[in-house]
């Protein structure tokens, strides 16, 4: 399998507290990778280094074997290869479904208004959201809201999708709408890589899951593998608490 994301090495440190370290980590091409683990154990901070949100201070990042992480990488240029969606929607209120999917098309990738526009009602024709294009995002649930939010990213054609616990400001009810547009996503081979604290959905989804703890991915593998017989006491007592609270 073809490496569509490598990390080798990575550290990451804020005021002096280390969240991420030596992070080696590979994400094949079309493969889902999902990262579980408590709050605080560096998964969003992983995520937004990828993106180029915040610099590593050791270590590397390469996107199609082409090093991102260089003085010489243009964030802009490597995060059109890339979307990002986190936890809070961050949909501009002022505009309407359609201005908010289509800003990115035409201000960075220098579509037309009438490309953009067709782009963005295929995407919301397949989500179950075209009668919504021209709602504002107050009048949309939280769960639309949220695909809404995915398919602005997935309007500029990303080759990478990262999703950053895209579940947790929903009602239980509305998860699973935004859980399927992830699911249909895998189904067309969309390489990703994912935050969650939806460990069924991580168990069903991933090709393979990375424990996170305290700044270091602690054990990966198969979903089936990690989540039935993991390796480390401190994986077995993160996932033991999880079956306990009813949530796997």
């Amino acid at each position: 399998m073809t490496d569509k994301l490598r990390i080798e090495d990575v550290d990451k440190a804020f005021d002096g507290k280390v969240v991420l370290r030596e992070i080696d980590l590979a994400v094949g091409e079309h493969e889902v990778v999902c990262l579980i683990g408590s709050s605080g154990s560096g998964k969003s901070t992983l995520l937004k280094v990828v993106n180029l949100l915040v610099p590593v201070d050791k270590g590397s990042i390469h996107l199609d074997g082409v090093e991102i992480t260089g003085p010489d990488a243009n964030p802009n240029i490597v995060r059109q290869k890339m979307g990002i969606v986190f936890q809070s929607f961050n949909l501009f209120p002022h505009m309407s479904v359609l201005a908010n999917i289509t800003l990115g098309p035409r201000k960075v990738h220098g579509l037309s208004a009438d490309e953009a526009d067709e782009r963005a009602s295929a995407l919301l024709e397949r989500f179950g959201l075209l009668d919504k294009i021209d709602e504002y995002p107050d009048r949309l649930s939280g769960g639309q809201q949220q695909r809404v939010a995915v398919i602005r990213a997935l309007a500029s054609q990303p080759e990478l999708m990262l999703f950053d616990e895209i579940t947790s400001a929903l009602d239980p009810e509305l998860v699973a709408e935004v859980l399927d547009v992830i699911r249909g996503l895998k189904e067309e081979g969309m390489t990703m890589l994912i935050a969650t604290h939806e460990m069924g959905f991580a168990r069903d989804v991933a090709d393979r899951v990375c424990f996170l703890d305290d700044g270091l991915i602690l054990e990966h593998g198969p979903p089936a593998e990690i989540f039935s017989s993991p390796s480390q006491p401190r994986t077995r007592q993160f996932l033991q608490r999880i079956v306990d609270a009813g949530r796997l």
